[in-house]
């Protein structure tokens, strides 16, 4: 078990630590006097950060790799309001040094319990056609297992073992409840979309160390692979209508929504729209809620910036929740009055108007002995 991760940077700040990671991108770039010197970016399961090696450069240039996994010796501070890491000594490790838990995250919930709740959205299927198709996919346990352990993404969102089927998971329930306030919107064809939207990042991303793209998926992106599969699927669906097959193929490849955001159409009908939408909503709360937990520890109800959402972030519920209110100093004593050279101190007086008047008898004088 790993003695630091990087989700306890707040807690060591300005500190050395060592610890071991993962070496996600690895980069040598010039300093000013053209001295190379790395820029790495390193994780574990609870994140990743940015790491600069300034000196000793040239004995660490070809110690390692990307994917790799390093021991390092370093300085945690921050940059531009961002965690970063000084390293002042690095070593590769050998598989054996290492527990591969340490370094992918990985989804909290249930997997079992996700598959079964997908699984059950497509059993209630109308449609017959879409309920065989998507159960062929199901049925198939190499496109089963990958489905269940694969990440929905990279970095943006749900960037973990078991992202993809958290993520679609999710997106079945807020489909199904926004069909229900729209009943001339095709509640199949939606779910259909909401399968097959990423399906092809199982073959776009690989996750053994760190999640990076696969040769395949750099060239090609999961869109135009969920096409290929779904074209090796359908005949296993006999007279499967071509109708319905373009538009599944339709909502796979506007469910980015934007030219920009990389789809070659935008969505063109009521199912598709919802797709794109609930989708991208689903991305967003996911990546809010993983910033906010990453910097839990930190006073401020507001964020670093988030570059996937391209804006620092408000943490509502840390900015509405009570402060806690400070202990109220004790009342300083009130300060004695000095008497004054001009002032008379008066004493009490004693009231001895009603003392007895009667002279007391003094006797004879006795000596001491």
């Amino acid at each position: 078990m790993k003695d630091f991760f990087i989700a306890e940077c707040a807690q060591h700040e300005n500190k050395v630590v060592t610890s071991t990671f993962v070496v996600v991108s690895k980069q040598v770039k010039p300093k000013k006097t053209g001295e190379p010197y790395l820029a790495l970016t390193l994780g574990d399961r609870t994140g990743q950060i940015e790491a600069k090696m300034w000196d000793n450069v040239d004995d660490a240039l070809d110690a390692f790799e990307q994917d790799d996994f390093v021991k390092i010796k370093g300085l945690i501070n921050k940059y531009k309001n961002r965690f970063q890491l000084t390293i002042h000594k690095l070593r590769r490790l050998g598989d054996s040094e290492i527990d591969f838990s340490d370094y992918l995250p990985k989804t909290t919930k249930n997997v079992d319990e996700l598959w079964q709740t997908l699984t059950d959205f497509v059993s209630g299927f109308q449609d017959p056609h879409l309920k065989s198709l998507v159960q062929a996919f199901i049925a198939d346990p190499q496109i089963a297992q990958a489905y269940r352990n694969a990440p929905a993404a990279k970095t943006l969102h749900h960037a973990y073992i078991g992202g993809l089927l958290d993520h679609v998971v999710s997106l079945f329930r807020s489909c199904d409840l926004v069909c229900r306030n729209y009943p001339q919107v095709n509640r199949d064809l939606v779910l259909a979309g909401a399968f097959f939207h990423d399906l092809g990042k199982i073959h776009e991303l690989t996750y053994n160390r760190s999640f990076s793209y696969t040769t395949r998926g750099q060239l090609l992106g999961h869109m135009v692979i969920e096409l290929e599969m779904l074209q090796e699927k359908l005949p296993l669906v006999p007279g499967f209508p071509e109708g319905l097959k373009t538009l599944l193929e339709h909502l796979i490849i506007s469910h980015h929504g934007q030219y920009e955001f990389g789809s070659p159409k935008l969505p063109m009908f009521p199912e598709a729209l919802v797709l794109h939408y609930m989708d991208d909503l689903d991305s967003k709360m996911e990546s809010m809620r993983a910033h906010f937990e990453r910097e839990a520890e930190l006073d401020s109800p507001w964020t670093s910036y988030n570059a996937s959402l391209g804006r620092p972030l408000l943490n509502s519920a840390k900015f509405l929740a009570p402060k806690p209110q400070p202990e109220p100093e004790p009342a300083p004593p009130e300060p004695v009055q000095p008497v004054t050279q001009n002032e008379t101190l008066t004493l009490p007086s004693l009231d001895i108007s009603n003392r007895d008047k009667t002279p007391v008898p003094v006797g004879p004088r006795q000596d001491k002995f």
